[in-house]
């Protein structure tokens, strides 16, 4: 059953690195052609330059989200890194709480704000913003659900730094 369950995980961020790959590349390509359309055939590239305008939201959104590890985040921790495995273990809880507490107290207002804006879209592609927008929803739900994760397991009694989980056995 672990065993099953962690193929699944595998395979779902597998998934997740292919999604980011092809929105990079549709954002370099409309990048090329944004240049091309713009300095080399002096046509109009609104549509290329807005749909990589759209993929940057995207991939960064959704790379933070379901991409990155948590090893791979950007943080201080000179503090972190030199206390005892305990004081960590509650660091990570407190740190936790707080996070999946101000993600989910702003949740309704970000909810609130994505379904309005579907009464706009943008100017070349069309796209509603609602759709445009809905990423954030979705990373935001992704980092409740995170740390929600890594405070269970830090309850549980595992070290958020222990060297395995600093090593890149998982690549």
């Amino acid at each position: 059953m672990k065993q099953s369950a962690r193929q699944m995980f595998r395979w779902l961020s597998l998934a997740a690195e292919a999604v980011a790959a092809l929105m990079l590349a549709v954002m370099f390509v409309s990048f090329l052609i944004t240049i091309l359309f713009r300095y080399v055939l002096n046509w109009s590239s609104g549509w290329a330059s807005e749909l990589s305008s759209v993929m940057w939201v995207w991939l960064v959104l959704w790379g933070a989200a379901f991409v990155l590890r948590e090893r791979e985040q950007i943080r201080f921790d000179i503090i972190y890194g030199s206390v005892r495995p305990a004081v960590r273990r509650a660091f990570t809880v407190f740190s936790a709480a707080g996070v999946v507490g101000l993600f989910l107290l702003s949740l309704p207002a970000v909810w609130d704000y994505v379904t309005f804006m579907k009464v706009q879209s943008t100017s070349y592609l069309r796209i509603r913003y609602d759709w445009l927008y809905s990423i954030y929803v979705i990373f935001a739900v992704a980092v409740i659900l995170r740390y929600l994760w890594l405070a269970a397991r830090a309850v549980r009694g595992h070290d958020p730094a222990a060297p395995s989980e600093l090593s890149d056995k998982e690549h």
